[in-house]
């Protein structure tokens, strides 16, 4: 059985080839509405394709199917339970993750931080109960908008290992206020789910994942590919 998961993302696109349930490749590429020929050349037995923006009908046309093609709607069946109030505008990356992480760790719950764009932070029971979480803007666009919206703030958009928690000029304290504060302010919701469930997992991934691994309290759980294996799941839940 070789399947294909593909997560159009708000500027680029991620595909997972899976073979008998295990991920055998997978790749970012720039763009939403472009395939590889790693895709384009080959038919697959099953496929899902997921999207937080635009529309998916172009890339689905364009793949070889045998079995199932399906996208991810909020009209899918799912193999967790979904709590959320408003799961028309739930994004499909954000439940995938989830999905992934229920997956992974069965019988735990999980806090998931998807540190791209938006930094988003979900989190799942160990019922497999999908409750919801929180967005917030992800690095690039804190920095983005403190010289967007100010008179006289510079472009600061380097993501450094070392940053300082004093800033002792305005880009130090662009930096300190940027950096030191998104890691606070994980921290800080790892504390407060943590008293909510004993037997917390946390797991991160999007492209910032790398900078928040290393200066998370506890043990973190680094899965680039975890909305790659949510999608997955949930096709093989619907096939």
């Amino acid at each position: 059985m070789r399947n294909v998961a593909i997560d159009i993302g708000n500027t680029g696109t991620k595909y997972g080839i899976f073979e008998e349930g295990a991920l055998v490749e997978h790749r970012y590429f720039e763009g939403q509405d472009k395939l590889p020929p790693t895709l384009l050349n080959h038919t697959f037995d099953n496929a899902i394709v997921a999207s937080v923006g635009v529309s998916a009908q172009s890339i689905k046309e364009r793949l070889s199917v045998t079995g199932k093609l399906m996208e991810l709607t909020p009209q899918a069946a799912l193999p967790v339970i979904n709590l959320y109030k408003t799961p028309h505008t739930l994004g499909a990356d954000r439940i995938a993750a989830a999905v992934g992480a229920n997956y992974l760790f069965s019988g735990r719950s999980c806090l998931i931080f998807d540190a791209g764009t938006c930094i988003t932070h979900d989190f799942v029971d160990a019922q497999g109960q999908y409750h919801g979480g929180g967005i917030a803007p992800g690095l690039q666009m804190k920095f983005k908008a403190l010289h967007t919206f100010t008179k006289r703030l510079p472009l600061v958009q380097q993501t450094e290992v070392n940053f300082p928690l004093t800033g002792q000029s305005t880009q130090e304290s662009i930096l300190s206020g940027v950096l030191a504060g998104s890691v606070a302010e994980l921290n800080g919701f790892i504390q407060s789910y943590t008293e909510k469930a004993a037997d917390l997992v946390v797991i991160l991934c999007g492209g910032d994942a790398g900078f928040f691994e290393s200066k998370l309290k506890g043990r973190i759980f680094v899965i680039p590919e975890l909305v790659l294996i949510g999608l997955h799941r949930i096709l093989t839940h619907n096939v």
